[in-house]
């Protein structure tokens, strides 16, 4: 292990006595100024390595960043750098937008878990296209995904425009494109999972992309990022949907609003999407059932919850190709990477 992982435990002991969204910020800045400075590629040891191929892309391990630890793409390189074999950025939205009011992050110690309620707060999709085009992850043969939502003042049933310039304005930029749309912190987001409301989604968003794959020269899937908290028959409905509509894979999944598993804790009442191991379980039952929906051959990123290289394992023995991290990042710190890297089986 690396003299920068080893710290870690120091850091957070720091950062846990701030509020949980400014120690957010404070981390993210800090460690930019330490990769500007070349001081983290230093002190790096060697990228951890399990080759694959996913969605046609060619990753180096299947160890990636969750969407929501950079939602602008301002950190892009200095993240990719802590050893991921792929990077997720945003949620991003067509106009900049405050998300809701602060405090909107909480950590639960106890259960190593955080609640948030940001509400897709962000610097608009022209800030987001000029960092991500900043950024030399791609050059370098990282594999970027980047994130797309609706704006929160954006009527529901007007959803589909704001996904349409999202998916238009990143599309030249990313490897992979993930619409979200189970995020619990922007009203009636989680109401575009219904069949007939995604239904009503995909469509155009498929025709869109077979307009920009013929712009650009190149196809970029798409993926949809859904929640835990479907029930089962609202698993099969999607499941059924994403090939039909052309989409590449799904994430599963994002953040719950069940609190049943960390009651009494302190802040378990507060709004928001809870996230970190109480999520696994959850992610887990959403993982197996679109595996035995969906077949072997479909690309399905596994998330929520893992805070360890045995829930790693777990991801993919439950059908997932591929695993994305946040919380645990905040509670085990960047030595999770490798551990989970070396955990799961290679194919």
């Amino acid at each position: 292990m690396t003299l920068l992982f080893q710290a870690y435990p120091l850091a957070r002991s720091a950062l846990f006595t701030m509020d949980a969204e400014a120690a957010h910020e404070l981390t993210l800045k800090s460690l930019q100024k330490a990769y500007d400075c070349g001081l983290t590629r230093r002190l790096m040891g060697a990228r951890p390595q399990a080759p694959l191929t996913l969605m046609g892309m060619s990753l180096r391990n299947p160890v990636g960043l969750a969407a929501g630890l950079d939602k602008n793409g301002a950190h892009i390189d200095a993240l990719g750098n802590l050893g991921f074999g792929f990077v997720e950025v945003g949620t991003v939205t067509p106009r900049p937008q405050a998300g809701n009011p602060k405090p909107r992050m909480f950590r639960l110690p106890r259960a190593e878990a955080l609640i948030n309620r940001l509400g897709f707060n962000n610097q608009g999709l022209q800030s987001f296209i000029n960092n991500v085009r900043a950024s030399t992850w791609r050059q370098d043969g990282g594999i970027l995904g980047l994130n797309i939502g609706k704006n929160a003042d954006t009527p529901i049933e007007r959803a589909v425009d704001d996904y349409l310039i999202g998916l238009e304005g990143v599309y030249a930029h990313a490897d992979y494109v993930t619409v979200n749309i189970s995020s619990p912190n922007t009203q009636n987001l989680r109401a575009l999972q219904g069949q007939d409301e995604l239904a009503a989604l995909l469509l155009p968003l498929q025709e869109k992309r077979k307009a920009l794959a013929d712009q650009h020269g190149r196809h970029v899937p798409m993926v949809v990022k859904i929640a835990p908290d479907l029930e089962l028959e609202q698993i099969d409905a999607i499941a059924e949907l994403l090939p039909r509509y052309g989409v590449d894979g799904v994430i599963a999944s994002n953040t719950t609003l069940s609190r049943e598993s960390v009651q009494g804790l302190p802040h378990a009442k507060e709004a928001g999407g809870l996230s970190g191991p109480p999520v696994h379980e959850l992610s887990l039952r959403v993982i197996q059932r679109l595996r035995g929906q969906l077949g072997a051959g479909y690309a399905i990123i596994g998330v929520g919850g893992i805070a360890s290289a045995r829930q790693a394992r777990e991801k993919i023995a439950a059908g997932a190709n591929a695993i994305q991290l946040y919380t645990g990042l905040i509670y085990r710190g960047p030595a999770l990477i490798a551990d989970c890297v070396r955990a799961i089986p290679t194919r």
